[in-house]
């Protein structure tokens, strides 16, 4: 534990060191959805380059983009679980759904970009290669990561402010 002379840090610090698992699945989800924005960044340059239009298939550009972004939440729920008040085990689920989610939409577009079906995977037909995919499976998967997403930020915001709020 860091040592400080300010009684109020070396609470947030304890708190954190509670949470470490959690952090760490964060930063781990940060590093490696970082990492796919990268190397998606390569696979775009290569396909403009290659292409007669200059363009690379549309997703991508949104695998490139999403998991840059992706890459950035991620660190934003490793300083939320910091922050949590709320059980190990709590915390650790509220973080893991998220990112879960965070890293199941970029592999989506990812199979979508390599096989270049789309330029919407919710339009109708909903495909998949030369395959169509039920509606169901399509917006089942759109409910439950939103739910998912949506569910573990919330208690992890809850466990900030709830940490935070006697401090203002």
């Amino acid at each position: 534990m860091l040592n400080t002379d300010f009684p109020v840090l070396s609470q947030l610090f304890a708190q954190a060191e509670l949470q470490m698992s959690s952090i760490s699945l964060a930063l781990l989800a940060a590093a490696g959805l970082l990492m796919t924005g990268l190397l998606t960044g390569l696979w775009k340059y290569l396909a403009i380059a290659m292409s007669p239009q200059s363009r690379a298939p549309y997703y991508v550009d949104i695998a490139h983009r999403s998991s840059l972004m992706y890459s950035f939440s991620a660190l934003l729920v490793a300083s939320l679980a910091a922050l949590s008040p709320f059980s190990p085990t709590i915390t650790w689920w509220a973080t893991a759904g998220p990112l879960f989610f965070f890293a199941s939409a970029v592999v989506t577009y990812m199979i979508h970009g390599w096989l270049n079906d789309t330029r919407n995977q919710l339009a109708k037909p909903y495909v998949l290669g030369k395959s169509h995919l039920p509606g169901v499976l399509v917006h089942g998967f759109m409910g439950v990561l939103a739910l998912v997403e949506i569910a573990g930020v919330t208690v992890l915001a809850v466990g900030a402010c709830k940490t935070l709020w006697p401090l203002l």
